[in-house]
């Protein structure tokens, strides 16, 4: 049996110049690898993705497992419930994405605000100078002087925070853990989205968060802001979004996680057309991901698996369950 039981291709890490750590016989594997129940018995850690299919509880009983590593931050692939249960530590990588992360928002809440993600098309079907002129007349504006609002101000929210005030952004934010931060004004939740120019979420999926932005939220943005979302999918209703563009209520949003991944065909963010889809930006899950995040990520959670298996250490960053 393998010590380690790996839900990445070994090309992840040997791609970016991560070499896990020698001395541990590591299987790698994906989630739907038939031998995958037989081999995460015997093994004494499992290390995977923080994005991916949920992994069953099941899955965890009765194992060897000392540790679970997550390459990144997010848990919710996971039954924490059963890893209390079995005894089993999980581990994850915090932080390691925030620079990433936080580009993505600025980049975004430029080409949203600025309207940078609209002239392509015009261009390309000869309206050259009647673009450029309605561009001008709209007045677009940059990120300076703004008030950019983030819900969920933990390490990532801060990032994109400090990144913000790079600009000459004002900095609002809702976080109850976090009353009081520095160059930063805490608010409702209700006022954030009320009173905001950029709106961007920050915060884990749970039972708490899920449908958090619902439409009433949704309904109190002004129709020049926008709203930025790649925290997790489930924490925004998708259809309150998507009508929301559809009806101009909101200048734009930028969706990089969606409910269910990859998205139904039938997802309502999926099925906007003409003037609500240019308002749009949609990736895949991808905020987080660059050279530099993932080295960081993925050699810190190799640390962490040969601290525990090798050195037999406690791990770093051990979560909560």
């Amino acid at each position: 049996m393998p010590d380690v039981l790996c839900l990445r291709p070994e090309r992840d890490f040997t791609s970016i110049g991560v070499v896990p750590p020698e001395g541990l016989d590591i299987a790698y594997r994906t989630p739907d690898d038939v031998d995958l129940p037989g081999l995460i018995r015997g093994a004494r850690a499992l290390v995977i993705p923080a994005v991916g299919p949920a992994l069953p509880g099941a899955l965890f009983r009765d194992t060897a497992l000392d540790l679970v590593q997550v390459t990144g931050a997010g848990l919710d692939r996971l039954d924490r419930t059963v890893l209390e249960e079995e005894g089993i530590a999980l581990a994850n990588v915090p932080g390691g994405s925030n620079a990433a992360l936080a580009e993505y928002v600025v980049s975004n809440a430029l080409t949203l605000t600025r309207g940078f993600h609209t002239a392509g098309a015009a261009i390309r079907a000869g309206d050259y100078a009647g673009h450029r002129k309605a561009m001008v007349a709209a007045g677009r504006r940059g990120l300076g002087g703004l008030l950019v609002g983030i819900v969920g101000m933990g390490t990532i929210g801060q990032a994109v925070a400090d990144r913000c005030r790079a600009f000459g952004a004002g900095i609002a934010y809702f976080d109850p853990a976090r009353p009081e931060l520095p160059e930063a004004q805490p608010v409702t939740l209700d006022a954030l989205f009320a009173t905001c120019d950029v709106v961007t979420l920050h915060l884990p999926l749970s039972d708490g968060t899920r449908g958090l932005v619902d439409a009433a939220l949704i309904g109190r943005m002004r129709p020049e802001a926008v709203l930025i979302n790649a925290a997790r999918g489930g924490i925004v209703d998708e259809a309150a979004l998507a009508r929301a563009l559809e009806a101009g209520a909101i200048a734009g949003a930028a969706v990089d996680v969606f409910s269910t991944e990859p998205p139904e065909k039938d997802n309502p963010l999926l099925t906007l057309g003409g003037a609500a889809a240019a308002r749009l930006i949609l990736t895949p899950h991808i905020a987080g991901v660059s050279v530099q995040a993932s080295q960081t990520l993925f050699s810190e959670a190799w640390r962490n698996v040969a601290r525990v298996l090798l050195d037999d250490a406690p791990p770093h960053h051990r979560v909560a369950l």
